[in-house]
């Protein structure tokens, strides 16, 4: 097998996003609201080793919109389970690493095109499940669809035998090729609980490993969605056991078996950090040292130069501050502004967030809709009680609505770079106005942080974008544009410092974190 294989696919494409001004889109996905509405509530199995699974107790899945929802009942699993769970992967993987790359890659085309099929169901279950508006959905949707697509071809390009990954020897038959690496766990976040959970379940499942899946509390429905898809499209269902539960029972259970070969793992610093302390340990019987790939967060920042055009830049800050409730962590939570203009995009930004309605996710007159759930409502509101100390509030501060966890969008200008909103990731709807003597005093305030991750410049000036595209330190940095919203492909996504290991999902070298390389030669 050459690797023509993968020439013969058409080029890729990153999946269009819905426009819901149109009738049949929008009547569409109001259709699939509906249909999914009906379907909440129902209970669903511990998936281990391709059997159903119940267990005694519960976790309950809640519609952050409306809290006295029930999206879905779920089965909490036990510390023995996740042991079951994980020697069922290893298990499995004995088999799976056998099929060859290129039917593995044509499982997951299928995967995408089912997804595509379904995609106003799938953006659906987000809307009630992560309080998710249409647009917010169905991006997310339109995500996983790509990372489908695009691990298929890079499995292709990657996997199939090659010689010419080596240097010619004379005398010699030499090759360099990838092979899994065995049983993993995969641990998603709730904010991207389609795009990422595939991204990284099937990125470890097409290059040949097995995966159990530990799903956020918060959106375990969506995630047992992907997992039928998935085998719909021909996975066996022993290759990717789905493991809902608290993450104090099974958590380190998981991590810390030496039969678990590599995590996976996208969420905050602080567990980050523990996986990668406790994945460093060595085991008994544990023959590897364990592969962490981690994407932790970040305390993002849009510089907004005198040079720039306003009414963009103000644009780009709000879009990036509060679209899907700034709960992303590619989210602006610090706009950097320069002293001779700060005042006017101030008044404009002011004059912006106004025009934010904030509301139940199924109503697409909203663009926001609720946080995640009342903890996350709790913190946030904590931390707007800091920021009117720290500052001056401009818009917001403080709940929005009835039942729903709703916030409104907060800002609060003349921080100080040092103050705690300016370097504490917040996870919601708050951002912080930071004054900057000049461009080079934006930037050092833009770097002064322990995160990495997403970052942009607004400026018509091109020494200064050349000097932020040096010099700004930053997984992903962009210009005169938003700093979210990365597209699989043309964005590979990842940070540094605490932001994590610099993965870049959705980029060139990413399956590469889920192989190890073996060199075979031959005399002649």
């Amino acid at each position: 097998m050459k690797e023509e294989a993968a020439n013969a696919l058409p080029e890729f494409t990153n999946e269009k996003l819905t426009d819901f001004s149109v009738g049949e889109y929008r009547r569409a996905m109001q259709e699939a609201v509906e249909k999914v509405r009906a379907e909440l509530g129902r209970e669903y199995p511990l998936l281990i080793g391709g059997r159903k699974v119940y267990s005694e107790q519960k976790l309950m899945s809640l519609n952050p919109s409306r809290p006295e929802q029930a999206v879905g009942v779920f089965q909490k699993a036990s510390a023995q389970q996740a042991e079951e769970a994980i020697e069922a992967a290893g298990r499995a993987f004995e088999s799976w690493k056998r099929v060859p790359a290129q039917q593995r890659a044509e499982w997951l085309l299928r995967a995408a095109s089912l997804m595509r099929r379904r995609k106003f169901e799938l953006s659906a279950w987000m809307v009630f499940e992560a309080g998710k508006t249409w647009p917010e959905a169905d991006a997310d949707t339109a995500e996983a669809i790509d990372f489908c697509d695009f691990y298929a071809r890079e499995a292709l390009r990657l996997l199939l035998p090659c010689a010419g990954r080596v240097t010619p020897i004379p005398g010699e038959k030499n090759e360099l090729c990838y092979i899994p690496l065995g049983a993993g766990l995969v641990i998603p976040p709730w904010n991207f609980p389609l795009a990422i959970t595939a991204g990284m379940a099937t990125a470890a499942l097409v290059a040949g490993n097995t995966v159990v899946l530990k799903p956020s509390s918060d959106s375990p429905a969506i995630a047992y969605k992907m997992c039928e898809v998935l085998f719909e499209a021909g996975l066996p269902p022993e290759a990717l056991n789905f493991l809902p539960g608290s993450g104090a029972v099974i958590g380190d259970v998981l991590v810390e078996n030496p039969r678990t070969r590599f995590i996976a793992f996208t969420g905050s610093k602080e567990v980050g950090l523990r996986i990668n302390e406790l994945a460093a340990r060595h085991k008994p019987g544990q023959r590897w040292v364990k592969r962490v790939v981690a994407e932790m967060g970040g305390k993002d920042a849009i510089i907004v130069d005198d040079e720039a055009d306003l009414d963009k830049a103000v644009e780009g800050v709000t879009v990036s501050a509060f679209g899907y409730q700034g709960q992303k962590c590619s989210a602006c939570s610090r706009a950097i502004v320069v002293d001779a203009i700060y005042e006017k995009f101030l008044e404009k930004l002011r004059q912006r967030v106004a025009k934010i309605t904030v509301g139940p996710a199924d109503d697409p007159g909203n663009y926001m809709g609720p946080v995640i759930n009342a903890s996350a409502m709790k913190s946030i509101l904590d931390y707007i009680e800091i920021g009117k100390k720290e500052g001056k509030l401009v818009a917001g501060g403080g709940r929005a609505g009835d039942g729903g966890y709703f916030i409104q969008p907060t800002v609060i200008a003349d921080v100080d770079p040092a103050a705690r909103i300016a370097q504490e990731e917040i996870f919601g709807p708050v951002l912080a106005v930071i004054r900057a003597r000049d461009f080079d005093h934006a930037l050092r305030i833009a770097n002064d942080s322990e995160y990495g991750l997403t970052g942009s410049v607004y400026s018509n000036n091109r020494e200064k974008l050349q000097k932020a595209h040096d010099e700004f330190f930053v997984g992903n940095l962009y210009f005169n544009r938003k700093c979210t919203g990365a597209l699989v492909g043309g964005h590979p996504f990842g940070g540094f410092n605490m932001s994590g290991t610099d993965s870049k999902a959705g980029g060139r070298d990413y399956l590469l974190l889920f192989t190890q390389a073996k060199a075979i030669s031959e005399k002649l």
